[in-house]
C-alpha cells in the first residue's frame, strides 16, 4: 500500500486526534458529567479521579498535539496501570476481563510516544520556529 506512504504524517495526526478525543471523553464524564455514565462525579483524589485528570488533560493535549511524546507516555502508563489493577485480576484474556480498550489505548499511546504528533500538531508547528 505504497499509495499511503506520502500521507504517513497526516495519518499519524489523525490517529493522535481521534485517540485523544476518545480518551478525553473518559475525563469529561468523570469531571463534567458529560456524557453521564457510571463513572460521572468520581472523587478527585480517588484512583478514578486521578485517572480522570490524566484522561482530561492528556486528551486535550493529544488532540492539539502539544507535548505529544511525554503526554502519550504518561497516558500509556496510566492505561497499563488501569489494565493490571482493574482488568487483569478478572482473568487473563482481555476479551473476557473487559480490558481490551485499556490495552489498546496503552499500545496506541506508546506508539504515539515513539512516533510523535504527526504533521498536524502544535509540536510540529513549534519545531519550525
Amino acid at each position: 500500500m505504497d499509495f499511503l506512504t506520502p500521507h504517513t504524517g497526516r495519518i499519524l495526526s489523525l490517529l493522535r486526534i481521534m485517540a485523544g478525543l476518545l480518551f478525553l471523553q473518559h475525563g469529561t464524564t468523570k469531571y463534567l458529567g458529560f456524557p453521564a455514565t457510571q463513572f460521572s462525579g468520581v472523587p478527585a483524589m480517588s484512583m478514578g479521579g486521578i485517572a480522570g485528570m490524566i484522561e482530561f488533560a492528556g486528551g486535550v493535549l493529544l488532540v492539539i498535539g502539544l507535548f505529544t511524546r511525554p503526554v502519550a507516555f504518561i497516558c500509556s502508563g496510566t492505561m497499563a496501570a488501569a489494565y493490571f489493577i482493574a482488568h487483569f485480576p478478572q482473568g487473563f484474556f482481555p476479551i473476557l476481563n473487559g480490558g481490551e480498550l485499556a490495552a489498546l489505548y496503552c499500545f496506541t499511546f506508546l506508539y504515539l510516544a515513539a512516533a510523535g504528533g504527526g504533521d498536524w500538531s502544535l509540536d510540529k508547528l513549534r519545531s519550525r520556529g
